[in-house]
């Protein structure tokens, strides 16, 4: 079963908002690679769009080298990671998805913050940024937790489908490009309610991810903080020689 999709004309045309949503299913392991995906008329009755609106929607990912189809055998899913503009390296979600982890995202909280909240925060952005905090789980078990702060440049409208877009298609939606990230690592253990989400008692150690992002121009674009139960599944960082 998927969460709720809520398209609508008012953000654009229909057929990019479902290329999008099939997208980020490819993505976290809903469609597996080398499988294929529900039919066009299953789509069109999901969506509540016509025949011609999915088949759009199917091409643009076809040309992104997604999908393939063929006659008679339906599309199947042959590629399941992001295009190397979105980050310079694979994400971490992308290993997991192909060891045939099954990714969900929950979406918690998203809210326009100004400056009289956490003055640690906005010594990084200024007078104002957008709060996002979402729960990752890895085969329906709770496994992170992650709190964003994004630069008052990306739009915070209280969007309820962040639930089904990656933070990282909501920057590229603002024409903003990343090309650094850099990551501190911790053991620690988190505040009372991100336990209760984990599903982990008192003072249980936890991998600890910080991370900052920055644009071609050296601005910050993101603070995240991560707690990962690694117990599930260990952290992995890929180098490519």
């Amino acid at each position: 079963m998927f969460e709720s999709v809520h398209i609508s004309r008012k953000k654009g045309p229909l057929y990019l908002q479902i290329r999008d949503h099939l997208r980020d299913r490819i993505l976290h392991g809903v469609y597996p690679i080398h499988v294929n995906i529900p039919s066009e008329a299953q789509l069109e009755n999901e969506f509540g769009v016509s025949k011609i609106t999915v088949r759009k929607a199917i091409e643009e990912l076809v040309q992104e080298g997604y999908l393939e189809k063929k006659s008679g055998k339906g599309t199947k899913v042959i590629r399941n990671t992001l295009a190397s503009t979105l980050s310079k390296g694979k994400l971490f979600t992308e290993f997991l998805v192909e060891e045939g982890h099954r990714i969900q995202k929950q979406l918690l909280k998203v809210q326009q913050l100004s400056n009289k909240v956490d003055s640690k925060i906005f010594g990084l952005f200024g007078e104002q940024c957008l709060y996002i905090e979402r729960l990752y789980y890895l085969d329906q078990i709770p496994y992170i937790h992650f709190t964003h702060y994004l630069t008052g440049e990306i739009v915070g409208d209280e969007r309820t489908d962040l639930n089904d877009w990656s933070l990282y298609q909501l920057i590229r939606e603002q024409g903003i490009s990343l090309n650094k990230f850099q990551d501190q690592f911790v053991v620690s253990s988190a505040s009372p309610h991100i336990e209760d989400y984990l599903h982990v008692n008192k003072g249980t150690p936890l991998l600890k991810r910080i991370r900052y992002s920055y644009d071609d121009n050296g601005h910050l674009i993101e603070y995240s903080e991560g707690f990962y139960k690694t117990d599930e599944h260990p952290y992995i960082v890929h180098y490519d020689v």
